[in-house]
């Protein structure tokens, strides 16, 4: 295998198309930055739009900011710029509340859309909220539902007449691994199931086209790659198709056809308005449509490529530097199998990844043994990658890993 060498990475970040926008966000010098996928970077322009919104327009304009700066558009304006990034007609996509809220509702609503049909099939390692969500929503409405979970390989022959909603992430929080989300689509309607994707780890880091592909509902949240801030609200769509007979199992004031005639009994809005309930959370919006904008100035297909040569060339890294020290790639080698992100398993992944952290290359840890490294086009260059690995490389060399601060547990991992 021919090595590969800091120098040829360098030359790479040099014609990156993508380089310019690394400055519109504010990175710790110092900091190789590898968790995007989990808590994406600030944007620069964050900061002040937050301070314009507290000070400007709640400090000095008060309650008048709702009409006078729109504060009640900023939903369905957010949620239509996040349309425009996972293939959505305008009107299909809200913003508000958070990923496992709008995973109720839509589980909820497909539900009752399929009335005759019990099963709610999902695989076992979908992102644990998913799951729990799910089984939390079967228990509540006590008519039998069930959920089904089968590994992968085995959903499409599980696609049976008795399935209602086929539940799944896009791109698999673990491994990295993405399903096709077309193929999947098209099987779940040939049984007469409606489909239900969560974007977590999709909507900003790869090409989404959910109507294209035919999708029913979706989900997804803002913190990610859609560099909202810690807690951003999440997204809610639906297919326009069905807003007319959509009911949503939790019925706010905001979802009113008519919030402020304060009615006593509820009547649902026209379209994706239903799909709110409370007051919107402004200042997150704000921060989150700081994000969204960036990553609308960007080429999803530069933004693919690009993701796609980093993680080939980091996964290759890996394999190259440190054979013998019993790392295991998890994520998938074909590139349309493959998000935006590399895992990696090593029995001792806990305080290896400590041990990167307390060195300034900052990824994550998914029990039980996997190193998450996420790939953010817009701000991580081609010549971190080496010096990623190479300290790696020299953590496993020194077993510096292996002190005792690493191995204590933290509550988040």
């Amino acid at each position: 295998m021919t090595a590969l060498i800091r120098p040829d990475l360098a030359a790479l970040d040099k014609t990156d198309p993508l380089r310019p926008f690394r400055d519109r966000f504010a990175l710790p010098q110092g900091v190789i930055y590898l968790d995007g996928n989990s808590l994406g970077a600030l944007p620069r322009t964050t900061s002040a739009r937050v301070a314009q919104v507290i000070e400007s327009q709640w400090g000095r304009d008060l309650i008048t900011s709702w009409n006078k700066h729109g504060w009640m558009a900023l939903p369905g304006r957010i949620g239509d710029k996040i349309g425009r990034l996972i293939g959505a007609l305008p009107g299909e996509t809200m913003v508000g509340d958070s990923t496992s809220v709008n995973l109720f509702k839509a589980l909820a609503a497909a539900l009752k859309l399929r009335p005759g049909r019990k099963l709610i099939l999902s695989e076992p390692a979908n992102f644990p909220t998913d799951l729990y969500i799910a089984e939390g929503l079967a228990a509540l409405l006590a008519e039998g539902h069930e959920l089904k979970l089968v590994e992968p390989d085995e959903i499409a022959a599980a696609i049976t007449d008795e399935v209602a909603v086929v539940m799944l992430t896009h791109v698999n929080y673990r491994t990295g691994r993405m399903h096709d989300m077309a193929a999947v689509t098209a099987k779940t309607h040939a049984s007469g199931a409606l489909m239900l994707w969560d974007l977590a780890h999709s909507a900003g880091a790869v090409p989404v086209d959910l109507n294209g592909a035919g999708a029913d509902l979706a989900v997804g949240c803002g913190y990610k790659y859609l560099n909202g801030g810690p807690g951003a609200p999440a997204f809610l769509w639906v297919a326009e198709r069905w807003h007319g007979r959509i009911a949503m199992p939790l019925t706010g004031w905001l979802g009113h056809a008519a919030p402020f005639a304060f009615e006593t009994h509820f009547r649902p809005a026209d379209g994706i308005a239903r799909g709110l309930v409370g007051t919107p959370p402004i200042l997150s919006l704000a921060a989150l449509e700081c994000g969204v904008d960036i990553l609308l100035e960007a080429s999803m297909a530069d933004i693919r490529e690009k993701s796609l040569m980093q993680s080939r060339l980091f996964a290759q890294l890996i394999e190259q530097e440190l054979a013998g020290h019993g790392f295991n790639l998890v994520s998938p080698r074909e590139d349309a199998r493959r998000g935006s992100q590399v895992c990696i398993a090593h029995e001792q992944g806990y305080p290896i990844m400590q041990a990167l952290i307390a060195r300034g290359v900052i990824g994550d840890f998914r029990a039980p043994d996997i190193l998450r490294f996420g790939f953010t086009p817009l701000y991580l260059g081609y010549g971190e990658l080496w010096d990623a690995v190479w300290v790696l490389k020299e953590i496993m060399e020194d077993r510096s890993w292996d002190r005792p601060e690493y191995h204590a547990r933290a509550r988040v991992t």
